[in-house]
């Protein structure tokens, strides 16, 4: 990810981390999918939330099935909240694009409304990262983009702050995960609790 596009999402979320909180919806479709993983993963799986924000509802939930859960994020003000509101958690200050944990580590691996942030020429790239942490078998549920976007600096309109956005439409995505071994179980185009466009959500498993 270039510094320009990097430095502006993490001040991003670092300015807007309480208002993005208190605006974040608990019951959304992307909650209908999260719980669709959770009913295929063994108790106390090992999960990494990549992306984790402060933790809500992602995080919260995943402590709450009593699953072994880390939080990566790369924005100090998110994951000081996420440390006062998912107790139990393990908390990595940390980029999506060179995950630093060891091969084979996860048994899933969660990404909401992160890989979207990122330059879409580095896509790729993080869904090698996601197969490479997860164990053969194991499932990734991620937020992908559903429209194809270049590339979108909104100085102004994200919660007051300036926000950027990157991504490919959905069918590409789909050939994305394939390509990186992610083998596509179920996909959904579901609407952005924030009142955005919507992004595809795709539950997949690694060869």
């Amino acid at each position: 990810m270039r510094d320009e596009p990097r430095g502006i999402v993490r001040r991003g979320y670092d300015d807007v981390a309480e208002s993005y909180l208190a605006d974040r919806t608990r019951d959304g479709g992307d909650v209908v999918m999260l719980r669709g993983l959770l009913s295929r993963l063994a108790p106390g799986s090992r999960v990494l939330d990549a992306g984790c924000g402060a933790g809500v509802p992602v995080m919260e939930l995943l402590t709450e099935a009593e699953h072994r859960v880390v939080g990566l994020d790369f924005s100090s003000r998110q994951l000081s909240l996420a440390h006062s509101r998912v107790a139990g958690a393990d908390l990595v200050h940390g980029d999506l694009s060179a995950l630093p944990f060891p091969h084979q580590h996860f048994d899933a691996v969660v990404s909401f409304y992160a890989i979207i942030h990122v330059p879409r020429r580095d896509h790729p790239a993080i869904l090698r990262e996601c197969h490479r942490v997860l164990r053969p078998g194991g499932l990734a549920l991620l937020c992908l983009g559903a429209n194809d976007l270049p590339e979108d600096h909104d100085p102004t309109s994200w919660l007051g702050t300036a926000m950027y956005w990157s991504h490919y439409d959905d069918a590409t995505n789909l050939e994305l995960l394939r390509g990186a071994h992610l083998d596509v179980i179920t996909d959904r185009l579901v609407p952005d609790p924030m009142g955005h466009s919507g992004h595809l959500f795709a539950l997949a498993i690694r060869r």
